[in-house]
């Protein structure tokens, strides 16, 4: 079963029939007690950093999410903004404190040239620095689907976790991956093949490490 974490940050419909799709169980929940019984956690979010760790924290969802992801190795994908929550901090508005599973903060894309504008919306292949785990069979450079106008700025103790980047007049980091967690700033499930893809590989690597 695996648990997508309702906490009132977008449409989850997408992401649900995503996982369907690949013939997956599974449970949209804002019950943080759900995830103990999960085989995977997926924690998506489009919207403000600090409106979303908010709805975390009153839904009780933080201490839950350490205790399975970080004491307990379960397999997590988080997708956009629960992707950035892996920082340390956000400056998205002020400073916000992430899980801080990651080391890394949270900032404003900032362009060199005008021509690219912020928000990064709409497809844009990334550079892949790992092939195995999330990128298994999708050659050098898949195209996914942006929207975002923060990125995750990856401090240089935490290169290695770095499993692709895109270009939008600066270097962003696309996705990371760090033992059992994994994180993706594009939309997988908004990504057509290429996304399904990538879902259904983190679905395989996940029952491998439900299942070690």
């Amino acid at each position: 079963m695996i648990s997508i974490i309702d906490y009132n940050m977008g449409n989850l419909r997408y992401v649900a029939n995503a996982f369907v799709a690949l013939g997956q169980e599974v449970m949209v929940t804002s019950n943080p007690n759900d995830l103990r019984s999960a085989s995977a956690i997926i924690l998506p979010g489009v919207g403000a950093f600090s409106d979303g760790k908010r709805n975390l924290e009153k839904l009780g969802f933080i201490e839950i999410l350490n205790e399975e992801v970080i004491e307990k190795g379960k397999p997590y994908l988080g997708i956009c903004l629960g992707m950035q929550f892996l920082a340390q901090e956000s400056y998205e508005n002020g400073c916000h404190k992430g899980f801080g599973w990651i080391n890394g903060n949270v900032k404003r894309i900032k362009p060199c040239e005008s021509k690219y504008k912020v928000p990064h919306m709409g497809w844009n292949n990334v550079q892949v620095q790992r092939k195995d785990g999330l990128f298994v069979g999708l050659g050098e450079g898949p195209v996914f689907y942006f929207v975002h106008s923060y990125c995750l700025d990856i401090e240089e103790s935490s290169f290695n976790y770095v499993t692709s980047t895109c270009w939008h007049g600066v270097r962003i980091t696309a996705s990371v991956q760090k033992e059992n967690i994994f994180g993706v700033q594009f939309h997988p499930e908004k990504s057509q093949g290429a996304g399904l893809k990538l879902l259904k590989n983190f679905v395989d690597t996940a029952s491998g490490a439900t299942n070690a």
